[in-house]
């Protein structure tokens, strides 16, 4: 029913870059909230950042300031700017949608398949 598309992990320096991408596809008919989780080997899996329907956003504190979550609604895909990288930023990293299924009652969750960031020396 939705799928998503998931882009952008990799390899990257302490205090290097990296940005995200993750598209919604699929027979959506809104979107609740859109953003991203991510997962450390041992860890429980933990919200970084997530855009709402009324644009607000929320961050995890300890990638406040670095991380910056923007959305293109008409491509239904948001982007995971992620500045100033840490080794603890390293982890599995999950796209997450709630939306409403045209034909189908109430919010659903889907999530991406996961994409590898490590950042090391």
């Amino acid at each position: 029913q939705v799928q998503l598309g998931e882009s952008g992990g990799g390899l990257v320096l302490p205090g290097g870059s990296l940005r995200l991408s993750c598209a919604a596809s699929g027979n959506i008919f809104s979107i609740n909230a859109m953003g991203w989780y991510r997962q450390a080997p041992g860890k429980v899996r933990e919200l970084i950042a997530r855009i709402w329907a009324d644009d607000s956003v929320d961050y995890k504190d300890s990638v406040q300031g670095r991380f910056t979550l923007s959305r293109d609604n008409a491509r239904n895909t948001v982007y995971l700017q992620m500045n100033s990288l840490k080794p603890e930023d390293t982890a599995v990293y999950f796209c997450h949608v709630n939306v409403v299924v045209r034909g189908m009652d109430g919010n659903r969750d889907y999530w991406g398949q996961g994409t590898q960031v490590t950042v090391s020396s």
